[in-house]
Order: structure tokens, then C-alpha cells, then sequence
């Protein structure tokens, strides 16, 4: 433990957050999946992303490698992103819009060689697993129902739950590479920004010193992980010690339930999802009295909104960012 905690003074590990949230807070609640309806504490969600991180070990995935995402919001992603960080492997979030052809030059310029698929996309990479050495995958894990796995994918469950909770050996810090995120590719092809630790630990620090959070906050989340507004947040929660209330998408009825039943204390949400949630609050119906703020970016927000959240006796705080500025 010496060791670990002289690492954790002198060293920038992003993986390494959860471990030491852990160390601090091990019964504080860290993550509900909604769509699964399963919850984590601290000490819950660290020993899982352990396992995660000695099954992806199993593989034969070492530091530098890269590890690709195509999942739909769920415990798996967050697992499986503070695993890969921890083993020094590089992650690869993949925007699940994309259709084959994009996510194979997506997979094949990041050199990707794992690739972690939802069952939702299994038409997908089955399309790309058979483009043969057009992808550099070798592993091909799915997470979902083993009984519909695709004949060349091995189970997720198979691979991590046999595995111990062990902490595996960090071998990645600072300046070394943490995620490949790709841009929308507007102008052209789809640019990957490449972030490290420290590059990552830099915008916590900026958005945990900017906005009122506070450890046992409540963190509602509905936007896609494989983007950098929600990724971001959503690290942010283990560095502050927040309950990570994980959407699998965005449902602006589902939102107000779950703030009156999870007693939401902070989001993020870009002007489109905001005005969708005012068109269908109900006063009658909707408690929102622990809502103190709700971020919001990607656009300007109507003046009009803000009035009328402020109304609501929610502030508005715009936020601007890019994904090569994490």
C-alpha cells in the first residue's frame, strides 16, 4: 500500500482515480445503470473494473494497446474504460451511429486489437469481422446474452467473471496515451484526437474548480459516453466522489422521473434535450427541488430557456469545450 499511495502522490493514472475514490469512500454509492437497474458502491465498481482489468491481462493486452468501445451507455463502458486505463492500454470509444464502413476506418487507423461490442450491434461486427484483415482485430468480446453470441465473439461475462479483484500492476502515467476519440469528420475523414493522463487529469481539475459539485452529489447522465461532454463528466464523478446515475439514452419524461426518484442534484444537457425537458415538465407531477444546476454546451442557449429554468429555481451554466481540449 506504500507503494501504491507514493505512486498515487507522484503520478497521473485516470484508472487509478477509481482506486483511490475507493480507498476514500469504499460504501458511497458510485454508479446506478438505469436500463439494467443495477447499482454499484465505490468498493463494488473498483473490484468489478479489476476484474475487468486482469480479463483484458488474460488476453494478452499490454500497455500501449488498443482497445476499442461500441456500447450503448451501460456499467460495462465505465468498467471497462477505468480497466483499460489502469493496464495502460489505450481506449477507443466509437460512436454507435456510425455504420461499418466508418467504424472500420475508425478501428483500423487506431490499430485497434480488442474490440468490446454491445449485442445491439452484433449485425455490425459481424459485417466487420468478415472484412477479414481490413480491421486489426483479434479479440472479439461482446457484452450481452451468451446464448445469441455471434460464432467468433467470446462472452464478456466468460472473459471477466472468473477473473480475481485483485488490483492489477499500473504501468501507464501521465504523458503515456489514455484514449483515441475521433472527431464527427465534418470536414473530411473522422481526426483522432489522442489524450494522455495528464491531459485528461487537467480538464477534472477545470471542471471539478468550476461547478458546484460536491461528494455525494447526485450526477445525472443521459448523453453518449463515446462523446467527450459526457466522458468527461462522468470520470469527474469518481475524482469528486459523486453518484453516477448512467442513462442508456436520452428520454426527457425518463429524466424527470428519475430526479424526483433518484433526488438528482447535477447533469448535463445540450440545448436540444433541455428545451425537450421543459416542453414536458409537469409541475404537478415532477419533483425537482434537489436539481440545484444543469450544464449545458455544444450550442448557445436560448436566453428564454434559461429564464425559464431559472424560474424553476435551476441555473443554467453554459459550458464551451472540444474534444481536443478533453
Amino acid at each position: 500500500r506504500n507503494v501504491l499511495c507514493k505512486n498515487f502522490l507522484m503520478n497521473n493514472n485516470i484508472g487509478s482515480i477509481l482506486t483511490k475514490r475507493t480507498l476514500l469512500n469504499p460504501t458511497n454509492e458510485a454508479l446506478f445503470d438505469v436500463a439494467q437497474g443495477v447499482r454499484f458502491s465505490y468498493a463494488e465498481l473498483n473490484d468489478k473494473t479489476n476484474q475487468v482489468a486482469n480479463g483484458l491481462l488474460s488476453l494478452g493486452v499490454r500497455k500501449g494497446d488498443r482497445v476499442a468501445l461500441l456500447m450503448m451507455n451501460c456499467h460495462e463502458f465505465v468498467t471497462s474504460f477505468f480497466a483499460i486505463a489502469k493496464i495502460g492500454a489505450v481506449i477507443v470509444p466509437l460512436n454507435w451511429r456510425l455504420v461499418p464502413d466508418e467504424l472500420e476506418f475508425i478501428m483500423k487507423d487506431a490499430g485497434a486489437t480488442v474490440l468490446l461490442s454491445g449485442s445491439e450491434f452484433d449485425a455490425a461486427i459481424t459485417e466487420l469481422h468478415s472484412r477479414g484483415d481490413r480491421t486489426d482485430v483479434k479479440h472479439w468480446v461482446r457484452v450481452g446474452i451468451a446464448d445469441s453470441l455471434p460464432s467468433f465473439a467470446q462472452s464478456f461475462d466468460s472473459v471477466v467473471s472468473s477473473q480475481p479483484d485483485t488490483e492489477p500492476e499500473i504501468t501507464a502515467w501521465n504523458d503515456d496515451l489514455l484514449y483515441i476519440m475521433y472527431t464527427s469528420g465534418t470536414t473530411g475523414l473522422p481526426k483522432g484526437v489522442m489524450h494522455t493522463h495528464n491531459t485528461q487529469m487537467a480538464a477534472l481539475i477545470t471542471l471539478n474548480a468550476t461547478n458546484d459539485f460536491c461528494i455525494g452529489d447526485r450526477y445525472l447522465n443521459p448523453m453518449p459516453l463515446f462523446h467527450v461532454g459526457a466522458l468527461t463528466p462522468a470520470i469527474v464523478t469518481a475524482y469528486r466522489g459523486l453518484a453516477h446515475i448512467l442513462m442508456r439514452a436520452f428520454d426527457p419524461n425518463a429524466i424527470w422521473t428519475l430526479v424526483k426518484e433518484e433526488r438528482i442534484n447535477n447533469a448535463l444537457l445540450v440545448p436540444a434535450m433541455l428545451g425537450a425537458c421543459r416542453m414536458v415538465f409537469d409541475p404537478s407531477v415532477h419533483d425537482h427541488s434537489t436539481l440545484r444546476w444543469i450544464l449545458s454546451g455544444a450550442a448557445p442557449v436560448p436566453k428564454s430557456l434559461i429564464e425559464a429554468y431559472q424560474t424553476m429555481g435551476i441555473d443554467i451554466h453554459q459550458v464551451y469545450g472540444l474534444t481536443e481540449t478533453c
